[in-house]
């Protein structure tokens, strides 16, 4: 996009805000749902795009969704952990196929530890059926859970948001504890995190040291960041990034009180949608169109409120030094070079900061890498459950470095 195209956005979405805090909303019209587009599908913060994907193609992506299975339909036992503020959190859980009798107890038939518990934390705007080629492949092989952020997917909007206070990672954090307590209480865990998911599992050990000390036996960070995320720039100029972040909070709280004047924006303007949300979800360009149909979907099921609730918390995040408690563990960190939302360089300063993790950079992946290359990261993430003895040896069989990723391991 260039800088004269972004500044226009820039104009356009100043004049939305404008008339929309006037009350005039007929006005606002698409220019403020554009906006809520973009808010929405480039992770917040990026301007609109002049980017459009062809009806015959859109077309295509859902006969071709349709077709090529049921991706997100997985499903497991459901439960319900509440958060501090009362906010009920979904979660699923996914047992191993059971054992002969006799591995499943110790010596003298006593039971057997419990056994290692997969937590995965999905990313903004997503859900927990962003994992599912992970799910799909680590099924019946080991324990996980996977779980809805508040105020995403199944899980309930959150209650001390209704009350009006901001959402924090810092709060995600204790969500996770909520989760852990509840689908988890017992056993060693492996804690699996994917961008706002990522920073969860970082507050979690912020606030919670000994949790990670006494039973976290590996993490593994997805395309995230520890801190700094205000600097991002979305792959937009420097100038009209500048541009943007002095008056989109104002833009996000005025979309979000009129949320649906712009989902019937957002919903207007699908073929837009859709080209931002490939945009700044995939670095590939022939990546599949029923895979490209299931992120939109992801994407398309938050609401532009819950965008405005959320944007605010990562502005604020750094964890950093709370990175350290995972010294003593296992770590892979794994990022795409096409990244434009959380880019690769933050996870290169997460490796920085965590010497023995072995840090991932794939060439050519963009921000959910965990559905554009499912085998490569599934590989990865089994390499990983197989050095801490969650699964054995033999079922790490990750994809050929050399032909679909760069890998920096020091020391562990």
């Amino acid at each position: 996009m260039s800088e004269s195209s972004t500044e226009g956005a820039v104009a356009a979405a100043q004049a939305a805000t404008e008339a929309a805090v006037s009350g005039n909303w007929r006005r606002a019209g698409l220019a403020g749902a554009a906006i809520g587009v973009v808010a929405a599908g480039a992770a917040a913060g990026v301007a609109v795009e002049r980017l459009t994907v062809g009806r015959g193609m859109r077309k295509k992506a859902r006969l071709a969704l349709d077709a090529a299975g049921p991706y997100g339909s997985l499903r497991g036992t459901p439960g319900t952990a509440l958060a501090d503020d009362g906010t009920e959190l979904y979660y699923e859980t996914d047992d191993p196929e059971p054992d002969a009798p006799a591995k499943r107890r110790g010596l003298f038939g006593r039971r057997a530890p419990a056994p290692v518990t997969v937590v995965f934390s999905h990313g903004y705007c997503l859900n927990q059926d962003s994992w599912h080629f992970q799910r799909a492949a680590l099924r019946g092989a080991v324990r996980t859970v996977h779980w809805d952020q508040r105020s995403h997917g199944r899980s309930a909007r959150g209650m001390a948001q209704a009350d009006g206070e901001e959402v924090t990672i810092d709060q995600l954090g204790r969500d996770l504890r909520a989760v852990i307590d509840a689908a988890a209480p017992e056993g060693p865990l492996v804690l699996v995190g994917h961008s706002m998911g990522g920073m969860t599992v970082m507050a979690l050990a912020d606030q919670f040291p000994e949790l990670i000390r006494e039973r976290v036996v590996g993490v593994a960070f997805v395309g995230t960041s520890s801190g700094h995320m205000g600097e991002v720039n979305f792959g937009l100029p420097v100038a009209g990034m500048n541009a943007i972040r002095r008056f989109l909070p104002r833009v996000l709280r005025t979309l979000g009180s009129q949320a649906e004047l712009v989902e019937r924006g957002r919903r207007a303007t699908a073929d837009l949608f859709a080209g931002v949300i490939k945009r700044y979800s995939f670095g590939s360009r022939d990546v599949d169109p029923a895979v490209a149909r299931f992120a939109e979907r992801l994407i398309e099921g938050t609401p532009i409120d819950v965008v405005a609730e959320f944007y605010p918390a990562f502005q604020d995040h750094d964890k950093a030094a709370a990175l350290q408690i995972f010294a003593e563990v296992p770590v892979l960190v794994l990022a795409g070079t096409k990244d434009l939302v959380t880019p690769s360089s933050h996870s290169e300063a997460i490796a920085e900061l965590l010497p023995d993790a072995e840090l991932v950079i794939v060439p050519d992946a963009g921000h959910l890498v965990m559905l554009e290359l499912p085998e490569l990261v599934n590989g990865r993430l089994t390499e990983l459950l197989a050095r801490v003895g969650a699964v054995p040896p033999a079922a790490a069989t990750g994809p050929n470095v050399d032909e679909h990723g760069s890998t920096a391991q020091r020391g562990r």
